[in-house]
């Protein structure tokens, strides 16, 4: 199976060789598709599918053949090796697809793990195999220490070990504990995959509207919304 990532954001390439086969768990996103009719193989996801993707539909792709895979605004896709002995959890929301023979495992995540994430399980694949990740920005890996912790923003983990420890944190003195959001302490062994797109709210709006002296004198003065860009 070849993948070509473009340089720019957008879209991805996938390419299916002969005894490839690819579970697409997004199809609306597959905007060209090159090959046979019947290579494209639509089945109903079961019930765990449906919930935890909002999705009713899920596609098995066949070699030859190939086709392009549209990507929202702002997001990348990444492809991780699995192998037979991972342990990598995984919010499923991230995945967009999965090659055959892969084995999927929900894991019932804990209590307080769900009261933050909102999510009561995380999936663990089995390979060998190839998974498609969806994500704000690029995806970087960051391995774990069995004494140090990672502090990783909730909604920035997209997977992380099975057997870590996990908990619910802040850090930093009193001032910036109390100005971030909630974070996951992860200390084990093995690599954590987070996404990387900011979510800093401002950061986002002083880069739109301009610095802020800009910004004051566009409130300050007549017309300053027209004259000052």
């Amino acid at each position: 199976m070849n993948i070509t990532v473009p340089v720019q954001t957008g879209h991805v390439h996938v390419a299916l060789e002969e005894a490839d086969k690819l579970h697409v768990l997004h199809p609306k996103s597959i905007i060209a598709y090159q090959g046979e009719p019947l290579s494209r193989e639509d089945r109903f996801m079961d019930l765990a599918g449906m919930y935890r993707k909002r999705r009713w539909i899920r596609s098995l792709l066949t070699g030859p053949s190939e086709f392009i895979l549209g990507l929202p605004a702002g997001c990348t896709l990444e492809t991780v090796d699995i192998g037979e002995q991972s342990d990598l959890l995984f919010d499923f929301r991230h995945v967009i697809f999965f090659s055959e023979g892969m084995r999927l495992k929900p894991v019932i995540q804990k209590l307080k793990n769900v009261w933050i994430t909102k999510e009561l399980v995380r999936m663990r694949f089995s390979g060998p195999g190839r998974l498609g990740l969806i994500t704000a920005g690029d995806m970087k890996a960051i391995q774990l220490h069995p004494d140090r912790p990672l502090y990783v923003e909730t909604g920035a983990l997209v997977a992380y070990p099975e057997h870590a420890t996990i908990r619910l944190s802040v850090y930093g003195n009193k001032l910036a504990s109390q100005h971030m959001n909630v974070q996951w302490e992860i200390r084990g062994r093995g690599p954590v995959l987070i996404q990387t797109g900011s979510r800093d709210a401002e950061l986002e709006e002083q880069l739109q509207s301009g610095g802020f002296v800009k910004r004051i004198l566009r409130e300050l003065l007549p017309f300053g919304g027209i004259y000052i860009k």
